[in-house]
């Protein structure tokens, strides 16, 4: 009886050994599109994803959690080039003064010796209560088992918010970073990135939040600090993208006149240079819309994408330049209408060019991704990818990357109160 058990036992755990694991679930959009359930490790209460693509293939994504009842954690894992989460999720760093905020979210990114770099934003002490923040930068050379002392990317020890960071390779053991800086500013102007009123008049004579730079080293140096422009829309995150004349950073300006159109500025020979909008949108707004674009790029090969309301006409626009951001052809409107949240994000291949939105209206929000040619001369696919749950800025900003030509989607959700991670991986149609 007891031999015959265990066989038995043996048997059980044999089949449940060869039992396959649940399948994704697959649909095809109307254009043939094949869109894959993206299952993401995360768990329950993630949120504010950062997602990008490291030199070796591999996706780091990186989101913040509750930790306990009183703080957060940063964590991140990677997604293989065979197509497997490489480990369980990996903390960065665990505080009760990290900031947790819709817009303003924690980036992660690789250099090509393999070097993890992440920032996140730390509370710091404002006067009279104004809200007050820090980017704090740390960097992994053993693939997240060990991260380096937390260091400020500005040396400026002005409490003011510092902030919507982007990341790119300076060398291939050296990060670039480029923020949104309130150092000229009186502080707290944005604290709740309401989309107000934001206080900085520039009639009134207050200081103006200012686009910086700088590039942090594996012995976690912070150098080439620089002013890229010194009036910026206060709260509209920036994003950029390497072309082969050097990395082309996309923003929200501002003039004294309250327009709030898109520009870029390239480093190139050592140097920031601004260049002219990326089109002319003419849209004036007293407020910050924490709205910023997003770019994409390869070769010399550019695309941009952002929200405007000029006119009180919402609508999502697509860009392109062939020349590495020194001019851009006449956009593209992707989606308009009052529905339209924008929130946009792009990705670029030899292949195709992606772009993400989000939408609302009485029936609740929703996803979209829809794909053009490189050239943006006609629209490939358009495909409302999920129905969300949650409404306004619950959601965040989706993340979109490409890879071997195909498209990897994620976004936050709020289901039963709580945020979610989703995940989609897209096969275009061929």
């Amino acid at each position: 009886m007891k031999t015959t058990s265990i066989a038995a036992i043996a048997a059980c755990a044999l089949l449940a050994g060869c039992q396959q694991a649940p399948q994704p679930e697959t649909t095809t959009d109307a254009a043939g599109n094949t869109l894959v359930e993206w299952s993401l490790p995360a768990g329950a209460g993630a949120a504010q994803p950062d997602m990008s693509l490291a030199p070796d293939g591999r996706l780091l994504l990186s989101w913040i959690k509750p930790y306990d009842k009183t703080r957060h954690e940063l964590q991140y894992t990677t997604f293989d080039a065979a197509g497997q989460w490489q480990w369980s999720p990996k903390t960065i760093a665990v505080g009760t003064s990290m900031v947790v905020n819709w817009a303003d979210t924690p980036h992660i990114a690789a250099t090509a010796d393999g070097t993890i770099w992440a920032h996140w934003l730390q509370k710091t002490r404002g006067q009279d209560g104004v809200a007050a923040y820090d980017i704090i930068v740390s960097h992994s050379t053993d693939n997240g088992l060990h991260w380096s002392p937390p260091v400020r990317a500005h040396n400026d020890g002005k409490a003011v918010e510092h902030g919507f960071v982007s990341f790119w390779p300076a060398a291939d053991n050296k990060l670039g970073l480029a923020w949104l800086d309130g150092r000229n500013t009186t502080g707290g102007a944005h604290a709740e990135h309401d989309g107000g009123d934001d206080g900085d008049d520039p009639a009134e004579g207050a200081g103006m939040t200012s686009l910086r730079a700088a590039t942090i080293n594996v012995a976690s140096q912070v150098a080439d600090a620089v002013e890229v422009d010194a009036t910026v829309c206060d709260c509209c995150g920036t994003d950029v993208a390497v072309t082969a004349r050097g990395p082309l950073l996309a923003y929200r300006d501002r003039t004294v006149d309250e327009i709030r159109d898109i520009h870029v500025a390239r480093l190139e020979d050592g140097a920031w240079r601004t260049l002219p909008a990326v089109h002319a949108d003419n849209w004036k707004i007293a407020g910050c819309p924490v709205n910023g674009p997003a770019i994409a790029a390869t070769g010399n090969d550019v695309v941009v994408a952002w929200y405007s309301a000029a006119n009180d006409a919402p609508k999502l626009q697509l860009a392109r330049s062939a020349d590495a951001g020194d001019t851009f052809a006449a956009p593209v409107v992707v989606d308009e209408g009052e529905a339209v949240q924008g929130r946009p994000d792009v990705a670029l291949d030899d292949k195709q060019a992606w772009v993400a939105w989000l939408r609302e209206d009485a029936n609740g929000q929703s996803l979209w991704l829809a794909r053009y040619a490189p050239d943006l001369s006609r629209e490939l696919s358009r495909t409302r990818v999920a129905a969300l749950q949650g409404r306004g800025r619950a959601t965040g900003f989706p993340k979109l990357v490409a890879r071997n030509g195909e498209a990897f989607l994620v976004w936050t959700d709020i289901v039963g109160g709580a945020p979610q991670l989703h995940g989609m991986r897209i096969v275009p149609a061929r």
